[in-house]
């Protein structure tokens, strides 16, 4: 049975960064994740996607990002049980949970925190006859690796953040980009609108609102595309058709948890410390909701560093914790290293 003090449901990048806000406090983490590797969809779905509201960066790719954590959090030494789903959630006697994998792997720990982003989940594909023949001979859900689509003619249909930026990326490095969107308004951020027109214009990227893709043509590969425009049917010759129409979303076992759950999300108690209706159990990141939640990955930070602050409190309700800006104290690892900065304030919190 692996043990440690705060058990993380999910590695991505709010659960990356409980390890660092609990290793502060001298808590050790454990972190489960049914993907083969940290990182959670910045790894998996889009590693060069470039994210642009981290503290500090202008703009960094997601798999960059991954490794910055990564790299953060190394002092701690966190363990990893990776490719295995958290299955069950049983709370002991005292209080403290065991929760085991999908693959027989017992954990213990008397905090639990869920950082499982949207949980489990799958692209929304649109109603195209013939799509499953041309997955993966031309068409994909996801773009994890840019530079496959160097030089090649490419169609993305969608209207969300993702179509946007993954068109202007692309503009850059495909022989063609044509986005195509069910209406002439789109779901995504102003400036991302704003940059598309502008690629439009310059005759980097070809739109077409309204526009839908009703076919795909090609013996074996993907060659083409029929897109309806009004009443009529066009035919555009491409390498690539990428559908951005965003995930859906499944909590899988933990649903099965007895969690409070609003329209698949975890709800939590956001005016302290993000706890679900089970105590002990807290949900931080876009898996919870509650009044006025931002699906962020900054937030994500902001609430898995009030949550340590409690899970502190929950294991050690007798001590007395003094916080110490890092600007102070610097960040000392589990091995003794430390990284010492200029003096600063002190503050203790009860």
């Amino acid at each position: 049975m692996i043990k440690s003090d705060i058990l993380i449901i999910g590695a991505g990048p709010t659960g990356l960064f409980t390890v660092f806000e609990a290793g502060l406090l001298k808590l050790k983490c454990h972190l489960i994740d049914a993907l083969p590797q940290p990182g959670g969809q910045c790894s998996e779905i889009y590693p060069k996607k470039p994210i642009y509201d981290i503290p500090a960066y202008p703009e960094i790719l997601a798999g960059d990002l991954t490794d910055k954590l990564m790299q953060q959090i190394a002092p701690f030494s966190p363990g990893f049980t990776l490719g295995e789903r958290a299955e069950t959630l049983e709370q002991q006697e005292d209080g403290s949970f065991i929760v085991t994998t999908d693959q027989g792997t017992e954990h213990h720990a008397p905090v639990v925190a869920i950082a499982g982003g949207l949980g489990s989940f799958e692209p929304r594909k649109p109603p195209i006859d013939n799509l499953a023949h041309y997955e993966g001979k031309g068409v994909a859900y996801f773009i994890k690796n840019p530079e496959q689509y160097r030089d090649k003619h490419v169609v993305i249909a969608g209207g969300g953040d993702s179509a946007l930026d993954w068109s202007i990326f692309l503009s850059d490095l495909a022989a063609s980009v044509t986005l195509v969107h069910r209406r002439n308004e789109f779901r995504g951020a102003l400036d991302s609108v704003e940059k598309v027109q502008e690629l439009k214009n310059a005759g980097k990227i070809r739109l077409i609102t309204p526009g839908e893709v009703v076919g795909l043509l090609g013996d074996e590969l993907l060659t083409a595309i029929k897109v309806q425009v009004d009443q009529d049917i066009q035919t555009i010759d491409c390498d690539a058709f990428i559908p951005l129409f965003g995930l859906a979303p499944k909590l899988g076992p933990l649903a099965d948890w007895g969690l409070e759950i609003e329209k698949n999300a975890i709800k939590v108690d956001n005016s302290l410390d993000y706890q679900t209706n089970i105590p002990g159990v807290y949900a931080i990141g876009d898996v919870n909701t509650y009044p006025g939640k931002l699906k962020l990955i900054l937030c994500g930070f902001h609430e898995a560093t009030l949550m340590c602050q409690s899970a502190y409190k929950r294991i050690y309700p007798d001590r007395r914790y003094v916080m110490k800006y890092t600007t102070v104290g610097g960040v000392e690892g589990f091995d003794g290293t430390k990284k010492q900065a200029p003096k600063a304030v002190i503050k203790s919190i009860d």
